[in-house]
């Protein structure tokens, strides 16, 4: 497989990733993610080499993609926490000084 596909591999890889995302598929969201670290791998065993102009615009739209992806996922997790934080009374816990650990 040649970096090119292998770049467009992980690009549909990731719009699956962001929609499983938006509807909680998760098992879509497994899916995606095996088919994204396939791509990844097919471009590691596609080798480096200077990119083309066209293998650039491709990789900036993975990593653009990859970054929505990160921010969906940060959004997820802080949106857990603090429900998890009203449930259990515990709302300002994340305004309170760590107990240090360490003696």
């Amino acid at each position: 497989m040649q970096r090119r596909d292998a770049l467009i591999r992980v690009i549909d890889a990731l719009h699956a990733e962001i929609a499983a995302l938006k509807s909680n598929d998760v098992r879509g969201l497994e899916r995606a993610t095996a088919d994204k670290l396939a791509g990844i791998e097919a471009i590691a065993v596609a080798g480096t080499g200077p990119a083309a102009p066209e293998l650039r615009a491709l990789a900036d739209e993975a990593n653009r993609l990859n970054e929505t992806c990160r921010i969906y996922v940060n959004l997820m997790a802080a949106n857990t926490r603090r429900r998890l934080q009203t449930l259990t009374g515990d709302s300002f816990a994340g305004h309170r000084p760590m107990v240090n650990a360490y003696a």
